[in-house]
């Protein structure tokens, strides 16, 4: 996802994507263990997009903050 997509969202939806990206992170490392995995971008990307969402998230609670 874009960073625009995650600033979208409410606190509560980026809890939601952040704990979907993390079984996600889980699954693919699972298939990279089991050499089942095809695109091995994919972990890196869903990283990525872990750390688009907790900086979304953060800047919710800043904003609140203040």
């Amino acid at each position: 996802m874009k960073k625009n997509t995650y600033s979208d969202l409410s606190a509560a939806e980026l809890n939601d994507k952040i704990a979907e990206l993390k079984k996600e992170l889980f699954n693919l490392r699972f298939q990279k263990v089991t050499n089942n995995l095809s695109d091995h971008t994919a972990l890196v990307k869903t990283k990525r997009d872990i750390a688009r969402a907790k900086t979304a998230l953060r800047s919710l609670e800043l904003k609140a903050q203040a």
